[in-house]
């Protein structure tokens, strides 16, 4: 077998390991909202702790993972992340056992020690799939030499992430079965159990094959600049930022004004139109990862930034009177109900923002050279925006109308689009990235 094969096969091995890993952050990620519903019947603040912590994490361990791919390379940092990832499950495992002993904050605030477990394990699972992401988006993009091929290859990564957000929840359903406040995390131990098995035998899988590092080198290299120095970068951090806030706040925001708004027949459909939403990004990430081989990530961009807003546009403009029957799909637990047509447009938005995290990262990170580890670092930290922009979206819905709040969204979204014409233009080709470009298809 000759050298080059050999080293096309070791490329073949690292994309399918990082195809792997996309599919487990969303595994861990999208155990927060069900498991917050569970929480949430016994106090309402923390129906959504977990999503906090979760992103939370990403705002302290953003850096230090960055800094961690340059100091240990790729594969370590994977791996320290799967660890972590156990350990921060086996914590919200611990949750189950732990019993409902009272405890106060600040004389007021009743609450359970296993609740305050569980928001720990969330947490340190933040803080792993933080890890994981940092891995895993630049080692694709570098994979794929960049441009086109590697924004292809993390479309196609954001796929298998989407199929396991999808299953995680519905997992959970048929664990959980009826909802009630007698519900406890004792209900979920078996799916917590077969994440940290995955994390386990992901582990040991990962520790005997063979990555090629791609940037092996830049531990010795000097780094005369920030990543921010470049501009597309830089404005490429803002654009996560609000993209985020984007993809959470859209289906977030629908699912609370429907259920607080009670629209007749609406109420028991709120959850459904949300999960639709998720299955339309999906249906995305899918097509863009057969496209984006042959389509740039600017034109998708574009594109998606546009329609979005014409979308969203649509949805606020249209009257709540206005209702259509939403569809019924019972093997993904989805309930028939009337809702306004609006609700149609916003979950119709999936399609646009399945493709937006990976044509932000491939346009912020084209021409990092040796940047672009610490790059995915800040990126990472920048995932914060998905807790602050849909509180404050939710602030602005409760207090001046669900409906009013999609201007936020407006808003975002005509500065992605803003980024994808103009803020993306690397305009500092005259800072030194690298002694030698680093294609690993060469390699």
């Amino acid at each position: 077998m000759s050298t080059q094969t050999q080293k096309k096969q070791s490329n073949v091995v690292a994309i399918i390991t990082m195809f792997f890993i996309f599919a487990m952050i969303s595994f861990v990620t999208n155990m927060a909202a069900p498991f917050g519903n569970i929480w949430g019947f016994k106090y309402e603040w923390a129906g959504m702790a977990g999503n906090l912590m979760n992103f939370t994490a990403y705002l302290f361990m953003g850096i230090p993972a960055g800094n961690m791919l340059i100091k240990f390379g790729y594969k370590k940092t994977a791996l320290i992340a799967l660890a972590v990832g156990a350990i921060g499950l086996g914590i919200q495992l611990l949750s189950s056992v732990v019993g409902d002993d009272i405890v106060v904050i600040n004389g007021e605030v009743p609450t359970t020690l296993n609740l305050f477990i569980y928001l720990l394990g969330a947490l340190v699972c933040g803080c792993c799939v933080c890890m994981l992401n940092t891995v895993v988006n630049p080692m694709l993009n570098l994979l794929g030499g960049g441009g086109n091929k590697g924004n292809q290859l993390i479309q196609t990564g954001g796929t298998l992430n989407s199929l396991s957000g999808t299953l995680t929840p519905l997992l959970v359903g048929v664990l959980v079965g009826t909802l009630t406040k007698e519900t406890t995390m004792a209900a979920v131990a078996p799916l917590v159990v077969t994440g940290i098995i995955i994390f386990v035998l992901a582990f040991i899988v990962i520790s005997f094959i063979k990555i090629t590092e791609p940037q092996a080198h830049l531990g010795k290299v000097k780094y005369e600049h920030s990543p921010l120095a470049f501009r597309h970068c830089m404005l490429g951090v803002v654009a996560i930022f609000f993209y985020v806030g984007i993809e959470i706040g859209i289906p977030g925001e629908l699912n609370a004004w429907i259920s607080r708004e009670s629209f007749e027949g609406a109420a028991a459909v709120a959850g459904s139109l949300a999960a639709i939403y998720w299955l339309m990004m999906l249906v995305g990430r899918f097509l863009s990862s057969i496209i984006s081989g042959k389509i740039s990530s600017r034109t998708q961009m574009v594109t998606a930034s546009s329609v979005a807003l014409i979308l969203v546009l649509i949805a606020i403009i249209l009257p709540e009177d206005v209702t259509f029957v939403s569809p019924s799909i019972e093997s993904l637990n989805i309930t028939a109900g009337e809702v306004p047509l609006k609700c149609l447009f916003l979950f119709l938005c999936g399609l646009c923002t399945s493709v937006m995290w990976g044509g932000i990262f491939n346009l912020a990170t084209e021409g990092l050279g040796k940047y672009t580890a610490k790059a995915s670092g800040i990126f990472m930290m920048m995932v914060v925006g998905g807790g602050i922009m849909p509180y404050i979206q939710d602030w602005i819905g409760r207090n001046y109308g669900y409906v009013d709040s999609y201007w936020l969204v407006i808003a975002m979204l005509a500065y992605i689009l803003y980024y994808s014409l103009i803020g993306s233009k690397n305009v500092n080709k005259d800072i030194p990235v690298d002694e030698e470009p680093i294609d690993l298809r060469d390699l």
